[in-house]
């Protein structure tokens, strides 16, 4: 998933062998957190990824598959062969049973949501927090269950509907869970993580975003060398990160090209101008384009069309301005680790993609320019300590995140001049409602919508047909899964009686209370 250059050279390193689970990123979070580098590579390629990493310890993820099934996943046998460290957890647990001569039975083994687990004797894996003879509440998620433990393993802890909630070969250090750790209803998984990747494999905490930084200059100056890169800059937190790191790297041979497509939040573009000229003197391109996107987008109300659309409009705005800086052979991009992890999941992993991603894939051939993606080893949170690293502001770091297309889907089928001007101005209200309570913060990202619907409504002794705006926040750790924010009710009208009153063209407010599943963050 990342390429041989991109990866820090003298960090021992963790492999994650992912069966598919759509938590598996979290386990690389919790590892990332312990301060070790970890990658996560389908099961297809974790071969490959095994002899290239050279790990000093692996995890088996969970996943959707049952190991009763023919030919569901399993972990390549150089891992065993290696006497790495193991940990499997969930499905994890069950490939390593049957693979070392264990039985798993399925049926009536199934135990979702909370669970108690007792503790039937001492381990490492969870020395200082968990003792004998007592219970602890885990997070559980199976429909098979291991009924037979292969030679050498010993049972560590049960639960109701899992005999081998946790079992362990200490001689070969393999130890296995039948819950997940990685999650947060699991109160203390993070340290039984920690416990593994340092009691038991034995790795230092080195995994620093001081150290990053410094590595990442080193490779961007040996990527680039002496040629120019263009970054496409947007404003939010990952871009912009990116294009701070890069400028440390080589200087003037970076130029931003920040594109107002006329899809930005209100006063954004005179922001990110201020921020990158006059506190970077980063060289920086403003290309004022409103009226070649809106136009593409006239009469479009389909969500994927409008991506589509306007991902390529800015591949043309970033290939015309490459030629006007004399050419360009590098293209550099904000893109994430979870963005990587789910386009190879895409292409071959075995979890369900949920959406792609427009900035993972490459460029058009007749563009001639490579990629430069300096954060692509990165989780968001660990791009926000990062910006600070890098001393960027905190209203840049700290910026709740906005879509690539901008107001573009939010702005539920066909988009005008007129709808855009509305949502601006709502948005701009609710923001500003949610900062002065004290509250920005505490959601990880709110904003609004306008929907392509109107509605009666009265103001004074007038009839008004006008549209309906909704509100959005939601609380999440990753974006992964989210819930929706509970405001109190004071602050949600507060919120509507100044949007009907201060933004013409809208009679009604509501608030979005579905959590991500079953929704999406985003509406569209």
């Amino acid at each position: 998933m990342t390429d041989t250059a991109d990866i820090p050279s003298h960090h021992d390193s963790l492999l994650i062998i992912d069966f598919g689970s759509q938590v598996t990123q979290l386990i690389a979070r919790r590892v990332r957190e312990a301060g070790v580098y970890c990658e996560i590579h389908p099961f297809q390629n974790a071969a490959e990824a095994f002899e290239r990493l050279k790990p000093k310890g692996v995890i088996f993820s969970g996943g959707p598959d049952s190991v009763i099934r023919e030919g569901s996943p399993r972990a390549p046998q150089v891992v065993f062969d290696s006497g790495v460290p193991i940990l499997g957890i969930c499905y994890g647990q069950q490939t390593l049973a049957t693979q070392l001569g264990g039985v798993v039975e399925g049926g009536h083994a199934a135990e979702f949501g909370r669970a108690d687990v007792e503790i039937k004797a001492a381990s490492p894996l969870f020395e200082g927090f968990w003792e004998v003879g007592k219970r602890y509440p885990v997070w559980m998620s199976h429909g098979d269950r291991v009924t037979k433990l292969p030679e050498g393993f010993e049972v560590i802890a049960t639960s109701e509907n899992a005999p081998f909630a946790i079992a362990a070969d200490e001689s070969r250090r393999y130890y296995t869970t039948m819950f997940h750790p990685e999650v947060v209803h699991t109160p203390q998984g993070g340290k039984l993580l920690s416990n593994f990747v340092h009691n038991i494999v034995g790795l230092k905490t080195d995994w620093t975003m001081a150290a990053f930084r410094e590595e990442a200059i080193k490779r961007i100056r040996e990527q680039v060398g002496s040629e120019k890169v263009i970054c496409g800059l947007s404003g939010g937190v990952d871009s912009s990160v990116a294009a701070v790191l890069i400028h440390e790297a080589i200087g003037d041979q970076l130029t931003c090209v920040f594109v107002d497509h006329g899809l930005l939040r209100l006063g954004e573009a005179e922001k990110v101008v201020t921020l990158f000229r006059d506190s970077y003197n980063i060289p920086l391109v403003h290309v004022d384009a409103e009226e070649m996107f809106l136009k593409a987008l006239e009469g479009v109300s389909d969500p994927e069309v409008k991506r589509k659309t306007i991902g390529k409009l800015f591949i043309d705005v970033f290939e015309a301005e490459a030629k006007k800086i004399g050419g360009a052979a590098f293209l550099a991009q904000g893109t994430l680790y979870p963005d990587v992890i789910e386009s190879v999941s895409f292409t071959g992993g075995p979890s369900v993609t949920i959406k792609s991603h427009h900035n993972v894939g490459g460029l058009p051939e007749r563009m001639n320019m490579k990629l430069v993606e300096p954060l692509r080893e990165l989780f968001k949170d660990e791009v926000r300590v990062l910006g600070r690293e890098l001393g960027l502001p905190e209203v840049f770091v700290g910026r709740h995140p906005f879509p690539g297309p901008g107001l573009a889907i939010r702005c539920p089928g066909e988009i005008t001049r007129e709808k855009l001007d509305i949502l601006r101005l709502a948005d701009e209200i609710y923001l500003e409602e949610i900062r002065r309570g004290g509250l920005y913060d505490v959601i990880w990202q709110a904003f609004a919508v306008i929907l392509p619907v109107k509605t009666v409504g009265v103001m004074g002794d007038y009839r008004t047909y006008d549209y309906v705006v909704g509100l959005r926040a939601v609380t999440s750790v990753d974006g992964m899964t989210a819930d929706f924010y509970p405001f109190d009710m004071a602050f949600l009208g507060r919120v509507a009686t100044r949007i009907v009153n201060e933004v013409k063209g809208v009679n009604r407010v509501v608030y979005d209370v579905t959590s991500k599943p079953p929704g999406t963050i985003e509406w569209e």
